[in-house]
């Protein structure tokens, strides 16, 4: 009695997943198909991810930045200098 239930919920389950990934391979199918939508969804995904590298590397070099302040009011002689030097550069091209 058990072995019949168990082989059912087994056929079920295989009939999900055969419905579940045939539906993905449809959608898939209709995305590559229409190539406007496809070409407007990689734009607008190329832009936000544009954004986004932009926006990360703006924060990380003004962290950056600051420590390397930090470490230039520590007075520390050759490394001081050198990081002064490059915090100049940073200011100056702004």
């Amino acid at each position: 009695m058990k072995r019949k239930i168990y082989e059912e919920i087994n056929k079920k389950l295989d009939y999900l997943n055969y419905i579940l990934t045939k539906n993905k391979v449809i959608d898939l199918v209709e995305l590559l198909g229409n190539r406007k939508e496809l070409l407007f969804r990689n734009i607008g995904s190329g832009i936000a991810k544009g954004i986004g590298i932009g926006i990360g590397v703006t924060i990380i070099t003004a962290i950056i930045v600051i420590i390397l302040q930090k470490i230039v009011t520590w007075n520390i002689p050759v490394i001081g200098e050198y990081i002064a030097d490059i915090v100049d550069i940073v200011q100056n091209s702004r």
